[in-house]
């Protein structure tokens, strides 16, 4: 477990720095930007794009949303319907019958109304701690990190956490990353991972942070 593992020493201002830089080279309000503040659009547009390139999954629940706006009139469209209108993100047909299972949940237990508590929201078909922290600080403006597999990974390459989960590094985040970034780190490493720090040949020649990062050089672009 994260919590019994020796974590390295991070300095909060450090941390702090990196992130301003990197964020200043990215849209990292494009997420909020295309699905506004609606808990339920962000739930379901977030569920979308798992496993999927921004581009389609944007397009997707966009084409959704134009049908049903809300639980109960997304509940009035088959399944079938659903995953024509996702596709072509991916698992369409599993994520179609997933929104149908959310959208039952959401009227029979919570009137409708998606919860703001991340343990209630992680109960919903599909829906893991990163959809869930995502939902609660861009759709109420609540405390919660979204580590999804680019922040685990950048984490570590940043020498922040020392972690064998996603799970476990937001764990080990909320006790030390600075409370101004814990809604925006997530697109910011996110737009850093799929543009520069990738998972493998990472380009440190255009790195921002390349001076401060424990692994500079280590791996290079081929």
């Amino acid at each position: 477990m994260a919590q019994r593992t020796r974590q390295p020493r991070t300095d909060p201002k450090k941390m702090d720095r990196m992130l301003t830089r990197l964020a200043s080279g990215y849209d990292i309000d494009r997420f909020k930007r295309v699905h506004g503040s609606d808990p339920f659009r962000i739930l379901i547009g977030c569920l979308i794009s798992l496993r999927t390139k921004d581009e389609v999954s944007y397009a997707s629940t966009a084409r959704l949303f134009k049908r049903a706006r809300n639980p109960a009139a997304m509940l009035r469209l088959h399944e079938a319907t659903i995953a024509k209108l996702i596709y072509p993100a991916g698992f369409y047909r599993v994520k179609a019958k997933q929104i149908r299972a959310i959208c039952r949940m959401l009227i029979d237990r919570w009137a409708g109304k998606v919860p703001k508590s991340i343990d209630e929201l992680v109960e919903l078909p599909g829906v893991g701690r990163k959809t869930a922290n995502l939902t609660v600080t861009l759709g109420y403006g609540l405390p919660g990190i979204c580590v999804d597999i680019h922040v685990h990974r950048i984490c570590h390459r940043f020498g922040w956490v020392r972690t064998r989960t996603p799970d476990q590094t937001e764990t080990v985040l909320r006790d030390k990353l600075p409370a101004a970034w814990w809604i925006p780190i997530n697109e910011t490493l996110v737009r850093h991972g799929q543009q520069v720090c990738k998972p493998t040949s990472p380009i440190c020649s255009i790195c921002p942070v390349d001076r401060d990062c424990p692994k500079r050089g280590v791996t290079r672009r081929r």
